[in-house]
């Protein structure tokens, strides 16, 4: 299979229009809005449904501005003294040019909901224990978009993988990390009028010539825009030139996003003290990301590091010890009972307000 969706859920004109990316934060926050407003309704812990869509705000700006600047620190710090002369000049706010990085997003949440409860005095450790819970439905549809868009691609798939996936999003990496590749896409740069003697002529002169280097890079990304567009005929002779990889995308939609919501929703049936579930979420998310990174490639300009893991699992190694700390501290040291949902757990606590 040739990955050929577009990123565009339809084009206003050819460059501009609402993607799927955007939509996936949208849908998620709308979910999260629904799920927090029915557990605050039936926990009453604190948080009353006259809040919750502020709330929400909160942990929408935590996660855009802490998934950011995540990125930024995690994996490319360059882009914080880097500018251009294109809108938005600084590259750390040109967020379709390495984009947002999970960990960023939940220390985000986690800054948010201390914010919001010492602003309205509501325990805070209970509010992430129910953005913990309507987290990973954002993280799911996240998933499905960063697949749509051909992007976070997996690891090279082994020939009998019946699922594996050709991303033409693949090409645009090879001028600086395989450029030996570029020779083979004769045939495909044919097919959208570009003579294959132009074409080596064009990558002879790559590395001296910075004109043949940005039409390098056009002919690539007309490439991609061919095969989004349905082109069966660019499709059709590229198709040889890519590797298989896994879905890996869709792995971390499922086990990041849907598994762990589910786990999370199940363990919230029942009362718990405050803290249980945001402790389970840090665990389960950092267990499914480790066991994720294992079909994903890691960040190009990055690679593997020490004892062959990337960067993403040893962030989630790190997550994964903060999470069973936390499970044990808060375990001790926090006091307030959250009641589960289940009608039999379900009780009034008035508006008192809790530390």
């Amino acid at each position: 299979m040739v990955h050929d969706l577009s990123p565009f859920i339809f084009k206003i004109t050819e460059t501009f229009g609402p993607r799927w990316y955007g939509f996936s934060y949208l849908l998620g926050f709308v979910l999260a809005y629904i799920i927090v407003s029915w557990l605050a309704n039936r926990q009453q812990a604190g948080l009353t449904r006259e809040q919750v869509s502020d709330f929400v705000t909160y942990c929408a700006f935590g996660t855009m501005i802490g998934g950011r600047l995540g990125y930024c620190i995690f994996y490319d710090p360059e882009l914080f003294w880097s500018t251009s002369w294109n809108f938005p000049f600084w590259k750390v706010l040109a967020v379709h040019e390495g984009g947002m990085a999970s960990h960023g997003g939940i220390i985000g949440i986690v800054m948010a909901c201390w914010l919001y409860g010492r602003k309205h005095r509501i325990n805070w450790v209970y509010l992430l224990d129910i953005a913990a819970i309507a987290g990973p439905i954002g993280v799911f549809f996240g998933r499905i978009a960063n697949f749509i868009n051909g992007e976070l691609v997996g690891r090279i798939a082994p020939a009998d993988f019946k699922y594996g996936v050709k991303f033409p999003t693949d090409i645009a990496n090879w001028p600086a990390y395989e450029f030996d590749r570029l020779g083979t896409l004769g045939p495909v740069v044919e097919k959208i009028n570009v003579d294959s003697s132009r074409w080596l002529e064009l990558l002879g002169a790559f590395r001296t010539d910075m004109a043949a280097r940005d039409e390098v890079y056009s002919i690539l990304g007309r490439i991609v825009y061919e095969i989004q567009h349905k082109n069966i005929a660019v499709k059709e002779a590229i198709a040889p030139l890519l590797d298989y990889r896994y879905p890996s995308q869709l792995f971390a939609a499922a086990t990041e996003g849907l598994f762990t919501f589910l786990i999370l929703f199940f363990l919230a049936r029942k009362s718990h003290k405050a803290g249980f579930i945001a402790s389970s979420f840090i665990v389960c998310y950092a267990v499914g990301r480790i066991f994720n990174e294992m079909f994903r490639m890691p960040d190009i300009q990055i690679g593997f590091q020490l004892l062959g893991l990337t960067r993403g699992q040893w962030l989630s190694v790190g997550m994964l010890f903060i999470g069973l700390v936390m499970m044990f501290y808060w375990n001790r040291t926090q006091s307030q009972t959250i009641y589960g949902w289940i009608r039999g757990e379900h009780v009034k606590l008035g508006t008192r307000k809790l530390r």
